[in-house]
């Protein structure tokens, strides 16, 4: 099978691609624009592989993905501005990509006949959930621009099935975390300013609830939908390992043997949701089952960023990142009431 896997630079896409060869032997087709959170060295290991092809554009040029797209039995979407922080500093990049660019794809593979369109979403889609677990049919119900941007994506993709019979699937994974992450999100955050001594930011309380997915695991969720499930339908992958925010940043902080780590408690964000959790049991009874254990994972990832500074520490000395974070924190940090 020849797969295009689009935002195959960042994050969960360049682990999914990782997983892709590493079990199969599908042609691997990348196309990624190499945003601020797009890194080439996330697939430095598969340079010059005779199943890896590289290609550099972005998902709303309707001439690139016609190019990226040539002769792909499936297409993964990966690609999409992810972070809710960014989108409530600017919603237009989000509204771009995440909708104009799922629309865009999804021409070309109804053009193409693709045979498989794996749409990867978000359990943000649903809102906040603060009691129980929320199954694939429940209503959307976003509250950032992040979320809608993705439940818009989504309306395209089960639009595009009803009315033109492609072959689209849509997976809503809960907080993903692992190595290759970029250093904006809760865990690498915590990690990486630990490294350096830093205060630890955290949003209001600290008590959000999030269940949180190992990349892997989110990976062979993805890969279970893109083999086994069924068009026109939703699945969520949860991790089935709800944390509050707060607790994390105390346990990486002891992972670190930095338990005294000043913690500062910024202004919260606006529309902070409080917690999500989604009912995995339509993709359970495909034969998906998350295999890592919350703290083993969260320990193996924090000793990944231990270990590879080199990766990180870029990143964080760019301009773009500094701006971000000054924006987001520091400037949260002096709303804050003493």
């Amino acid at each position: 099978m020849k797969i295009l896997i689009t935002g195959g630079a960042g994050f969960i896409g360049s682990n999914f691609v990782r997983y892709t060869i590493g079990r199969y032997d599908d042609e691997v087709v990348v196309l990624d624009k190499l945003s601020y959170a797009g890194n080439l060295e996330n697939l430095r290991a598969f340079e010059g592989h005779p199943r890896y092809r590289f290609i550099q554009g972005d998902i709303a040029d309707a001439e690139t993905v016609r190019v990226a797209m040539r002769g792909a039995d499936a297409v993964v979407n990966f690609a999409a501005e992810s972070h809710v922080d960014r989108s409530i500093l600017d919603p237009s990049p989000f509204v771009r990509t995440d909708v104009i660019g799922a629309y865009v794809l999804l021409e070309a593979a109804r053009h193409d006949s693709v045979a498989r369109f794996v749409h990867v979403s978000t359990d943000e889609v649903y809102g906040e959930v603060l009691s129980d677990s929320v199954p694939e049919h429940a209503p959307l119900r976003p509250r950032s621009p992040y979320a809608a941007s993705k439940a818009g994506g989504e309306l395209l993709v089960s639009a595009y099935h009803v009315t033109y019979g492609l072959p689209a699937l849509i997976t809503r994974g809960s907080n993903t975390f692992g190595p290759y992450q970029y250093p904006e999100k809760l865990i690498p955050v915590v990690v990486t300013e630990a490294l350096d001594r830093q205060p630890i930011p955290v949003y209001g309380d600290g008590r959000q609830v999030r269940d949180w997915l190992y990349v892997e695991d989110h990976c062979a969720g993805i890969d279970t939908v893109l083999r086994n499930g069924e068009p026109g339908q939703a699945y969520n992958i949860g991790g089935g390992n709800e944390q509050c925010n707060i607790d994390v940043v105390e346990r990486i902080l002891g992972a670190l043997g930095r338990p005294d780590c000043p913690v500062r408690h910024i202004l919260d964000r606006p529309g902070h949701d409080g917690r999500y959790s989604v009912d995995s049991s339509k993709l359970l009874a495909l034969g998906w089952k998350p295999t890592r254990q919350f703290a083993e994972a969260l320990e193996a990832t924090v000793r990944w960023y231990v270990d590879n500074e080199s990766w990180w520490r870029p990143m964080k000395q760019r301009p773009e990142y500094i701006d971000y974070f000054q924006r987001n924190y520091q400037e949260r940090l002096a709303a804050t009431s003493p």
